[in-house]
């Protein structure tokens, strides 16, 4: 499994990451759908309802500046194949989309998963930079969650 960023060096309004995963795409899919699963990698979850319009919150520690709040809407949901919501962080309000593409490897299907996180305005590098090394960070624990969980 691997992890690489796709992002162009001179990118500040949309970070692009892709996965490549020896699992299939729907166990890849439960990970970014469940509640449990989502916790574990991602943010514990509030309200997500797998419908269009939809709003759900994700959860964090306050910090300084930040009431550690994600609040996102439903914007598109192809069932295993792609899923894209808002995520507004204070006057940030970004697009986070899922796309998952089955894959053959030696022992079956595998998943590229690709993310892209759009709609950083130039006024953002820092929460650039910071969900640039969050979706690193959070990507590095998704691909731990698939290889223990069954």
């Amino acid at each position: 499994m691997t992890l690489a960023d796709k992002t162009a060096p001179s990118q500040t309004e949309r970070l692009s990451f892709e996965f490549e995963f020896r699992h299939s795409p729907a166990k890849v899919w439960r990970a970014l759908t469940d509640p449990v699963l989502l916790a574990e990698w991602l943010l514990p979850v509030v309200g997500l309802e797998l419908a269009p319009g939809a709003a759900f919150t994700f959860t964090a520690q306050p910090m300084p500046g930040w009431d550690g709040r994600v609040n996102c809407r439903m914007l598109e949901i192809e069932e295993g194949r792609k899923i894209s919501y808002t995520w507004v962080v204070g006057d940030m309000d970004t697009v986070v989309t899922f796309t998952l593409t089955p894959t053959e490897t030696k022992t079956g299907t595998g998943t590229r998963l690709s993310l892209l996180h759009t709609g950083f305005k130039p006024t953002q590098k820092q929460n650039f930079g910071g969900a640039r090394y969050g979706w690193k960070l959070m990507g590095g624990k998704l691909v731990d969650l698939l290889e223990k969980t069954p």
